[in-house]
């Protein structure tokens, strides 16, 4: 018995040393990799525009080639425009999450493993070549049989999603590295009021929805309850059983992604009017009944879907869009008094209300270390002010808060990092429907149902009406 379990502490002695040396070559990897972008960051505002421009693009060349958690890290950075500059947050935000594919014979094991199974039991068909690969997992499209009692056997179109080889011990080893740089950088008194650590313990939370492929099914599933008598919004939906957390079977989701409607289809004015009416739609009824926000509302991440449109082109015009939802890796939800502030902050930025806003801002962190709260207040206040005037009422209220943003990062003010992500995606929604309809106000539309003294209870007959296009 003491020679096996001697046995048993040397292969672990042995594992521990192989995953320490692991850890060590990785952690080289990365210092020289790293090294380029940060040796040259002191000098990125000394030589001009053309010098800044090309620094962003290493630190985003860096991040791609750093690995899933690196580029994981900059899309939600990309979020954060209150600790990182706006410029950079926009390139970050074009991280692409592409990534060579792996076997066929990979998937094929994963999946039999996962549900015990043959892979031949469960799909009628199954696509070898993935239709994507993601930094994190893979998608293939595949022919699911199943039958309902008394009907006959009918064919799903699925797709199914397979968690790359290695890639959790990958991101597992780099957060441990990331977590020991964050924690360091707390010793450092310049860098303390980032507080890094609590940064990547939110990243941790976000990373975990993106690794573990039944988090995000779970995800789903409460976004496809919530919109579930929603005509013209839906959500994948996942099919138990037939989910693990390294491979989810779900509803495959046909559309086009809305960016072909907000950058490349010409004209169409009534079926984009309607896409920016159900944008807001969704968007209101995530805030300010669920408390559930889908938080990566880049345009590749909606799909929207016309019926017919192949048939005439005259249809387009008449049938109403279907905006479908997927990627449900980042989400946010808010506390009761995080709710209430935002609200607060939101009428106070409709009213050009400097000192309120700047106010609500300063309590969107309970640890907030703002060195000089009243200085920020007097600027705030000096941009409201110019806002005020005929000249500044121009400005549109998304530019006003992308505005107070950068003072927020420039007074290195505190903000939690669900109430930023919140206020980004409502700011990257306003973006692209305003290209959709330029006449269509996503700000004042939320600001018209905040001044009404009932909205909490008439909020669904509000929203229903807000949605006549």
């Amino acid at each position: 018995m003491q020679a096996e379990d001697g046995h048993i502490y040397f292969i672990s002695l042995i594992l521990s040393l192989i995953e320490g040396l692991l850890l060590f070559l990785r952690a080289i990897y990365l210092a020289v990799l790293f090294t380029p972008s940060l040796l040259t960051s002191p000098f990125a505002d000394c030589f001009g525009l053309q010098f800044r421009k090309i620094w962003i693009q290493l630190v985003h060349l860096t991040l791609e080639k750093a690995g899933p958690a690196f580029i994981k890290w900059g899309q939600w950075a990309a979020t954060r425009p209150d600790l990182f500059p706006i410029d950079l947050c926009s390139e970050l935000s074009k991280l692409q999450t592409k990534a060579p594919a792996h076997s066929f014979s990979y998937t094929k094991k994963t999946i039999e493993n996962a549900f015990g199974r043959k892979l031949s039991e469960i799909f009628e068909d199954f696509e070898e070549d993935p239709v994507a690969s993601g930094s994190i997992a893979q998608v293939h499209r595949a022919s699911l049989r199943f039958k309902y009692p008394g009907h006959r056997i009918k064919t799903m179109v699925v797709a199914v999603k397979v968690r790359h080889p290695g890639v959790a011990e990958s991101i597992r080893r780099d957060f441990l590295i990331i977590n020991s740089v964050a924690k360091i950088s707390y010793l450092i008194p310049t860098l303390r009021w980032l507080r890094l650590d609590e940064s990547v313990q939110q990243f941790a939370v976000f990373m975990l929805s993106q690794v573990d492929l039944a988090r995000e099914a779970a995800q789903l599933s409460r976004f496809a309850y919530n919109f579930r008598r929603w005509k013209d919004v839906s959500f994948p939906k996942p099919l138990y059983p037939l989910v693990h957390p390294a491979v989810l079977v779900e509803t495959y989701e046909q559309g086009e992604s809305v960016a072909y409607y907000v950058d490349v289809l010409k004209g169409h004015a009534r079926i984009k009017k309607a896409l920016a009416h159900i944008g807001t739609h969704a968007l209101l009824k995530m805030l300010l009944v669920d408390n559930f926000i889908h938080a990566d509302m880049h345009p590749g991440n909606i799909l929207v879907y016309v019926p017919n449109t192949k048939t005439s082109s005259k249809r387009l015009f008449r049938s109403r869009p279907h905006v479908k939802f997927i990627d449900v890796g980042m989400t946010a939800e808010l506390s009761q008094s995080d709710r209430v502030i935002l609200l607060d902050f939101f009428k106070a930025v409709a009213l050009r209300d400097g000192r309120t806003a700047a106010e609500c801002t300063l309590k969107f962190s309970q640890k907030q270390n703002c060195p000089n709260p009243k200085a920020f207040l007097e600027e705030v206040e000096k941009y409201f002010t110019f806002w005020s005037t005929p000249e500044g009422e121009a400005v549109h209220p998304a530019d006003c808060m992308r505005q107070l943003l950068e003072q927020v990062r420039r007074h290195k003010v505190n903000v939690d990092g669900n109430v930023c992500t919140v206020m980004v995606t409502i700011l990257v929604l306003e973006g692209w429907q305003r290209k959709l309809d330029p006449g269509y106000d996503v700000m004042k539309t939320l600001q018209t149902l905040l001044f009404k003294s009932d909205w909490a209870e008439s909020l669904t007959y509000t929203i229903e009406g807000l949605m006549a296009p």
